[in-house]
């Protein structure tokens, strides 16, 4: 059984807000849990709660704090948003961007665009999740080594040891104790900046 694709449309104006719910079920999406924030005002709480797996955002010609507005309340890192407006700016397209937005579309929104424009701005959005989660593992995996190459330099000095013996006595450590190397590594590193 496939889940429910949850759209949170913002869409000051009604008869807009239907013409694009109405393209939304047209272009496919017609098994969708579709949203219709028509007044800005607690928006950021109102997406969180609708916890949408979509955001869909329609303005004419928005001023820079009010996209500004709407890319911190839509949550650009937690999932897919689609921005569209009927001009061009570059300011405004970078500030976009920067913010997490996934797609930006100038010429305002057409039923016939609405699917490939969202599949579009879905896959950018995993594609760069992706990216962030490898970004963060290999910034983890540094710092780790950071610390188990500081640990076995503390070992070197103290016991006079090879950096191969420093680095087997971690990890004899670390097996003894059931935690990870770095872990072990991290503890030695805390108690030798106590003791100086």
């Amino acid at each position: 059984m496939t889940r429910t694709l949850s759209i949170t449309i913002v869409e000051k104006d009604r008869e807009r807000a239907a013409m694009i719910r109405d393209a939304l079920i047209e272009a496919g999406t017609m098994d969708a849990d579709i949203t219709v924030i028509g007044d800005d005002t607690g928006l950021a709480r109102r997406i969180a709660a609708a916890k949408p797996d979509l955001v869909l955002i329609d303005l004419a010609s928005p001023s820079r704090d009010e996209m500004e507005e709407l890319t911190l309340a839509t949550g650009p890192l937690e999932r897919p948003v689609a921005m569209f407006v009927d001009r061009s700016d570059p300011g405004l397209i970078r500030a976009a961007i920067e913010a997490g937005v996934s797609a930006y579309v100038v010429d305002g929104l057409r039923a016939d665009r609405i699917r490939p424009i969202l599949d579009a701005a879905i896959a950018r959005f995993h594609m760069f999740r992706n990216i962030r989660e490898e970004l963060a593992a290999t910034r983890a995996a540094l710092e780790e080594r950071k610390v188990i190459d500081r640990a076995k330099g503390l070992l070197m000095r103290a016991k006079g040891i090879s950096e191969d013996e420093a680095y087997a006595l971690l990890r004899r450590a670390a097996m003894d104790q059931k935690r990870k190397i770095a872990d072990v590594a991290r503890a030695l590193v805390m108690a030798a900046d106590l003791l100086r």
